[in-house]
């Protein structure tokens, strides 16, 4: 791979600028821009996330993690801020945490702030997120409790340090690509390994696109990079903190543009791992692999984006079968240690007289920069069917994240659901109190973002 940086020249700037013709450009100079990035590595010896295997707490961190901030601002005042985190994904009760203080702090609202994360499984578990997947003692749930207060105001912090820097800018798209994530239900890692070794693919839909956003200061220099790639964050599985392959890809991109900030979403990768996996190296490769794709675009003439920004929510009612009795819990509770923890925790809720709800409010958010660009998030670990259905749909170049605002539980297709396994029926992981979505999840979350889209229009 060929090294890009002297692409960050005002030189390179001015003469990438003047062949795309004056009047974008002119257009495009009134978007203000701030970042800010806020490390969030965990002070004490935490609970790691998203792997029910692991016995013991982290020990030390490979590399930092960080909570990052792009805020924007179009030339009639509409603001949007994008976040970034080395994180599993934020819970409810933290992401409205966020929103609540963002909001009072910094007067933003929902629609505004797109909460995403790298779902990386080396970061450390929060409150309300898979709890029942860990044999946590006393200790362990009060250090997860305070690190996640402290979490709602340092993503806050971030969004209000963001809005606090921000001055004149410039946005530019552009898509690369890179291939190493493989669709875990149609390929095992042995049968992957062969397939490379013969040149051929993997089997099954894959979504291979690289999504770039790049910020320059009206002179030229990059100040950030956001990226997204439809992959599950699970090269590694120790006992380190890590941002896992993107941790690798953003400390490098940092390094090769200085001043930066590189920040990285995960797309609709809930059935695509990073296959093989499970050493540093591959890891490190996957990384350099994700940073060459984002490199490579860079490096080219990129599309400006004019200065104006939509931004749409809403919550789409989702319904859930198999709501949890305690016959059901009691059967269930015989399966594993996950289901038997979860039995414990939701049928002591039921002797307290709760109710369990019978539908689900999942995020759905549209953005849409310089009138062309469409930015969709989904809450939850969406599919790949999402974002290949979209793209089909609103574009080839539509920017569809995953794990945005809350990560609630899987998000199966219309067909995963109907083919059954792990991604279609996931919820005792998150420890919710049904069996699964109800068959019309599809439907009703693509017909939300439609109305969504409709909207900004």
């Amino acid at each position: 791979m060929l090294c890009f940086r002297w692409i960050g020249c005002p030189l390179f700037a001015a003469v990438a600028w003047s062949s795309l013709g004056g009047a974008p450009i002119a257009a495009q100079t009134a978007w203000k821009a701030g970042v800010a990035k806020v490390k969030i590595t965990p002070e004490k010896p935490m609970w790691l996330a998203g792997y029910s295997s692991r016995t013991k707490p982290a020990e030390g961190a490979m590399h930092d993690l960080w909570v990052k901030a792009l805020a924007l601002e179009a030339a009639d005042g509409s603001r949007g801020v994008v976040v970034s985190a080395d994180l599993l994904g934020f819970p409810k009760a933290l992401y409205e945490g966020i929103i609540e203080r963002a909001g009072k702090d910094h007067g933003v609202q929902r629609r505004q702030v797109m909460l995403t994360s790298s779902h990386t499984h080396s970061g450390p578990a929060l409150s309300g997120a898979l709890m029942d997947c860990y044999p946590l003692d006393d200790q362990q749930k009060a250090l997860i409790e305070e690190y996640s207060r402290q979490l709602v105001e340092k993503v806050a912090g971030a969004i209000g340090q963001a809005l606090a820097q921000m001055a004149p800018a410039t946005l530019w798209r552009g898509q690369g690509s890179t291939d190493f994530g493989v669709n875990r239900r149609n390929n095992g890692e042995a049968e992957v390994v062969k397939l490379r070794e013969q040149g051929l693919q993997p089997k099954g839909p894959s979504d291979h696109d690289v999504p770039v956003l790049v910020v320059r200061s009206p002179e030229g220099p990059l100040r950030a990079v956001v990226f997204g790639y439809a992959c599950h964050s699970t090269t590694l599985s120790g006992y380190e903190w890590s941002g896992d392959y993107s941790g690798f890809t953003q400390i490098a991109l940092e390094k090769e543009y200085p001043g930066s900030v590189a920040m990285f979403y995960s797309g609709c990768g809930a059935d695509q791992n990073p296959l093989p996996r499970r050493t540093v190296e591959l890891c490190q490769k996957y990384g350099k692999m994700l940073g060459d794709a984002v490199q490579e675009v860079v490096g080219k003439p990129l599309e400006p984006i004019d200065s104006k920004l939509q931004t749409a929510f809403e919550f789409a009612d989702v319904g859930m079968e198999g709501i949890a009795t305690p016959k059901s819990l009691e059967e269930q509770s015989k399966d594993s240690e996950i289901y038997a923890r979860r039995a414990r925790r939701l049928g002591a809720l039921l002797e307290q007289g709760e109710k369990f709800p019978t539908s689900y409010p999942v995020p759905v958010q549209v953005w849409r920069l310089g009138g062309q660009q469409l930015w969709i998030a989904l809450g939850g670990e969406v599919v790949v069917d999402y974002s290949l259905a979209f793209k089909a749909k609103y574009g080839a170049q539509t920017w569809v994240a995953g794990y945005s605002n809350d990560c609630m539980s899987y998000i199966p297709s219309e067909r995963i659901w109907k083919e059954g396994r792990y991604e279609s029926n996931a919820f005792f992981v998150y420890g919710v109190p049904a069996d699964r979505w109800a068959p019309d999840i599809e439907q009703k979350l693509t017909a939300a973002v439609d109305r969504l889209v409709k909207g900004l229009q």
